[in-house]
């Protein structure tokens, strides 16, 4: 007999015997097998590859694990004969598994659904489990997902910042301390999978955002109007706030279109002076308009822009994310003196424009989380005139809008990535005027030592070298951090390797300086 899934919406709710399949084994992997097994139910595992550790693991926790080519339906799978198969968010909607699954009387489900309807392990204190703030966009997310959740916390509230972040959402729901907030980064591929869900494995926010809108993960939702319809489900049930980005019209038709529930109010944030209802830049001053009495003629002040520069958190993009999170607070009643507090110990994660070192008047940053035309269009705006590090696995978007408008402004570019032919013929085509050096592919140790020898030797003082690739660094590297890492370690040994020679012309001179009691 098949279960009704639907009455599945409390940790409390019968579990018992529910045959699920769950698709990869990564840590998200790993946290829904965990909290299915906890549940009662029957659990099959299915991976292409595992971890030693989560090879030991998932056999004491009472389920059952798979290991082999997902290519095409294993037979295991088909045995199995699961009610639902929870897919790891790397699962593309035309996997072959996907697609099979899809043809089935199986509900697909993604963690954050699972997560969603047993919300209630833990509860607060007057009986209900934690709010939900839900974050997404093609940029920021992560930045403002740590903001929101440390300016809650500073407002006296539990919070903590989890999904696409590296945190499990599960993980959350589960922490025997619990939270009176879940602060939520959803990557588009969750998205998409809770774009399936039923009624009852929706998300109900107390505010969310969708930070911008940008062309990226194109191959995996096959379109760029399925990438936006993924993202748009951000919105969908928000009870409080939604909050968009005034310079980007695509999350404004998002609100618009969202079905949120009744008296959800709509909140813009930008960098110019704000209205009713939202937060903006006024004279160097960020200000709140949207969440006091009175909006229509007065602000409340949040922070400055020169209070963020002296914690290197004025670029534009930043104060932005900023505002997002501020406005995400605001509407759970954080004061702007604990957003304050919050702001004067934050700071950026690595590989976020990271200025690396400062040497002979040339500034190194290193901005290798920029893994797509958006993120690096914000970099270049940045730091106008940089020596431009960009290229890598392009993920199947075209640049050429990137290099025509915010790329035409660099001084010069390096061009790295095992397939650099698109990205040339760009601004051959697009940018001329800019300098272009490839760096030709070697072994992973040699790229970046390549581009520092390379940048050095066009830097004058003043410049700004910006490792910015708009592209993502599998084709490389090991991940974005892997290749910041390189860029910074390589910027190190070059400057080291000048400090020896300046050291050593030193040394030459004084051997040939009279000593002075001759």
């Amino acid at each position: 007999m098949t279960r009704d899934l639907d009455v599945l919406t409390s940790w409390h709710a019968d579990w018992r015997g529910l045959r699920v399949a769950v698709l990869g084994l990564s840590v998200t992997g790993f946290s829904v097998a965990d909290t299915l097994t906890e549940l009662g139910a029957e659990v099959l595992v299915l991976s292409e590859s595992a971890t030693e550790e989560y090879e030991r693991l998932v056999p004491l926790i009472g389920a059952q694990l798979w290991i082999g080519d997902l290519g095409s339906v294993p037979e295991q799978l088909v045995e199995f004969a699961p009610e639902i198969v929870i897919a790891s968010p790397g699962f593309a909607p035309a996997h072959p598994v996907i697609a099979w699954i899809r043809t089935q009387p199986i509900a697909l489900w993604g963690d954050i659904e699972l997560a969603w309807r047993v919300r209630d392990k833990v509860l607060r204190d007057d009986g209900t489990p934690a709010e939900w703030v839900l974050i997404t966009g093609t940029n920021g997310k992560t930045t403002t997902t740590q903001l929101t959740a440390t300016m809650l916390v500073a407002g006296g509230l539990r919070a903590a910042p989890c999904g696409n972040i590296g945190v499990p959402v599960l993980d959350a729901v589960r922490d025997p301390g619990g939270f009176d907030v879940l602060v939520v980064e959803l990557s588009s591929h969750q998205l998409w999978y809770l774009g399936r869900s039923d009624p009852a494995g929706q998300p109900v926010p107390w505010a969310a955002t969708c930070l911008n809108l940008a062309d990226d993960h194109l191959v995996w939702h096959g379109s760029a109007e399925a990438y936006r319809d993924a993202k748009a489900v951000v919105y969908r049930n928000t009870r409080v706030a939604c909050v968009y980005n005034k310079a980007d019209a695509a999350t404004q038709r998002m609100v618009e279109d969202a079905d949120v529930i009744d008296g959800a109010r709509a909140i813009g944030f930008g960098l110019g002076i704000p209205g009713p209802s939202d937060l903006g830049v006024v004279e160097g001053i960020l200000a709140d308009r949207a969440f006091l009495d009175d909006r229509h003629h007065s602000a409340l002040e949040l922070t400055t822009v020169a209070d963020l520069a002296a914690h290197g958190l004025n670029a534009p993009h930043i104060v932005q994310n900023i505002l997002a999170a501020a406005a995400l607070s605001r509407s759970l009643g954080v004061e702007p003196t604990a957003i304050r507090t919050a702001l004067d110990g934050f700071r950026l994660d690595a590989h976020r424009i990271e200025v690396v070192a400062r040497s002979a008047g040339i500034t190194w940053v290193d901005d290798s989380k920029a893994t797509n035309p958006h993120a690096a269009q914000s970099s270049l705006r940045a730091f106008p005139g940089a020596i431009w590090v960009v290229g890598g696995d392009l993920k199947g978007v075209d640049l050429s809008e990137l290099v025509a408008g915010a790329g035409a402004t660099a001084r010069a570019a390096l061009v790295i990535g095992v397939d650099r032919t698109h990205l040339l013929e760009v601004f051959a085509r697009h940018a001329p005027a800019v300098q272009v050096l490839e760096v030709v592919p070697g072994d992973t140790e040699e790229v970046m030592t390549r581009v520092v020898e390379l940048a050095a030797g066009i830097a004058r003082e003043g410049d700004t070298v910006l490792l910015a690739p708009a592209a993502a660094s599998f084709d490389q590297f090991a991940s974005y951090a892997d290749r910041g890492h390189r860029f910074a370690e390589a910027v190190r040994q070059w400057i080291d390797q000048g400090r020896s020679s300046e050291q050593g012309s030193a040394d030459d001179a004084g051997g040939t300086t009279p000593d002075a009691g001759s």
